[in-house]
């Protein structure tokens, strides 16, 4: 076995915290190294097809379980830049109440800290990538600093379901979105040709080709791509991580990397697999999980559409992944109703033929020269509405290891997830709601698929926490039984809201690499 030199850092997952961790720690002197599973991808490598936009999601072996099992590989990245290079750029940030959901509804759990305390970091990262909005006009944001760039354009088929809204009372708002309205930072506008979710060639898309990859590479930091983690290392007492052991999938050779600091910045799923693999006599049921709280409090967003077909060319195909358009006058987790939770509307994403988002996905029943006509009709004159809604943190939804192993003897991850009586009425509720909506406008036919939710996003596993009797790591992300162990990414979050996790996961990992450098010496002291 191979034990390179030992640096001041491991990083696991070259992802958006990842990169931005690698990119701070490495400008501050510190010799960091990332360890990646996938490929190492570039710009050019990025091409608009819904076949190769598959390639940059995760395709390794899962065990899905319970009555709603997650959408991973949708969820997940693949190589260098992480799932953040395929993101539809959807950046809301969470609202007040989602930090105290359980001191609030006695549901769930409560952040380490309020909205406050992130709102700093929102602003600097918008600031620092660049992001397009109107604040005065997103009147459910918190507060915060204006967006660098104005909107983004909208085309008719935001505008038409728009009317559908405001005819109903509803407000709608430009959608704030990681995506250049006008040039930025030496990177072009948005040429609105829809293909985000393929990854974005020219840099007009917030991924990490424009942003943390190259700081990482210009300050010293390597990236090993190819380099698939199997265990955290611990000292002889337990009490400091002191490496991680992974094998090169293209020699199968198993090397060691010694750091003085390790941080786990994979994916949701494979985090809490990574620290229950690493179980040793110190530490019996995973690396900081004498509470066995790793793995537990996964949630996934719950997904409901509403469609409207127009008899009219509505411009659908052109735009953005993102919304175009968003609505929050529903995020109130209200206890007026007989449920809890929050959800906001995305209105405006352009629509393609094919894959899960397409165009051929929402008739699902109709096939052969039906299909033909309704395609025919449809690339032209469908609009639709998309719910993104919370669900609550439930401990029973978890991920543990499985008796399969992959091919380096790991076990891979059994990931166990069941929505609850107050996601299954949500659902309902803004279905409903989005048939009224769709119906409002003057669209000629109108449908709402009848369920189940569709999943989207996948967070929590590492909980973050004020305690070590309830969490897995504490508000920056450091794990509560090793002093050295950090973990960064969308498992910290505590709740979900009802937005897509990306930005407060950039907002989260820079207020974690400010304390990184600014408490170097304490930490791995």
């Amino acid at each position: 076995m191979a034990i390179p030199e030992k640096v001041d850092a491991v990083i696991v997952g070259a992802g958006p915290s990842g990169l931005m961790l690698a990119a701070r720690l490495s400008e501050a002197g510190r010799k960091v190294v990332v360890l990646e599973l996938g490929p190492p991808w570039e710009p050019k490598d990025l091409i608009s097809s819904q076949i190769w936009s598959r390639r940059l999601k995760w395709h390794g072996a899962n065990q899905l379980e319970g009555r709603n099992p997650v959408a991973h590989n949708f969820n997940a990245g693949w190589g260098v830049g992480g799932s953040v290079i395929h993101q539809y750029a959807n950046w809301p940030r969470l609202h007040a109440e989602d930090f105290n959901v359980h001191s609030a509804f006695g549901r769930g759990l409560d952040w380490p800290f309020s909205y406050d305390v992130l709102r700093p970091w929102y602003d600097r990262i918008q600031n620092e990538v660049g992001v397009s909005g109107d604040h005065t006009r997103e009147v459910w944001r918190p507060a915060g600093a204006p967006y660098p760039m104005p909107p983004v354009k909208v085309f008719p088929h935001a505008e038409r379901v728009a009317e559908g809204f405001q005819k109903l009372g509803m407000r709608v708002s430009p959608a704030p979105v990681a995506i250049n309205s006008v040039p930025f930072k030496g990177r072009p506008a948005c040429v609105y040709d829809a293909w985000c979710d393929a990854g974005c060639p020219i840099g007009a898309l917030v991924n990490t080709f424009v942003t943390y990859l190259p700081e990482a590479l210009k300050h010293g930091a390597e990236i090993r791509p190819y380099s698939n983690a199997l265990r955290v290392l611990t000292n002889a007492r337990g009490d400091r991580a002191h490496g991680v052991e992974y094998v090169d999938t293209r020699t199968k050779e198993r090397q060691v990397q010694m750091a003085d600091l390790v941080i786990l910045s994979a994916f949701t799923s494979q985090t809490p697999r990574l620290m229950l693999n690493s179980a040793n006599d110190k530490h019996p049921n995973g690396l900081s999980n004498s509470n066995g709280l790793v793995g537990r409090y996964i949630m996934t967003h719950t997904g409901a559409s509403a469609f409207g077909l127009f008899d009219e060319d509505v411009q659908n195909y052109m735009g953005t992944s993102a919304a175009q358009l968003i609505s929050q006058d529903g995020y109130a987790k209200s206890s007026k109703r007989d449920f809890i939770g929050s959800y906001t509307w995305m209105i405006g994403a352009a629509s393609k033929p094919n894959d899960f988002t397409g165009i051929a996905n929402t008739q699902v029943p109709l096939f052969g020269a039906a299909l033909h006509d309704y395609m025919k009709r449809a690339s032209k004159g469908l609009v639709k509405i998309s719910a993104v809604m919370e669900a609550l943190p439930n401990a029973d939804n978890r991920i543990v290891l499985s008796d399969r192993k992959d091919e380096y003897g790991m076990p891979i991850a059994r990931i166990i997830h069941s929505l609850d009586e107050d996601a299954l009425k949500l659902f309902a509720h803004a279905r409903e709601e989005g048939l009224r909506i769709m119906h409002a406008t003057a669209a000629k036919e109108v449908w709402a698929p009848p369920g189940p939710p569709a999943l989207l996003h996948f967070t929590g596993g590492t909980p973050m926490g004020k305690s070590a009797a309830d969490s897995v790591t504490d508000g920056y992300g450091r794990a509560h039984e090793l002093a050295n162990l950090y973990i960064t990414g969308a498992g910290l979050y505590p709740t979900e809201g009802a937005v897509h996790p990306t930005f407060t996961l950039h907002a989260l990992t820079a207020r974690t690499a400010d304390h990184l450098v600014r408490n170097w010496g304490t930490i791995v002291a």
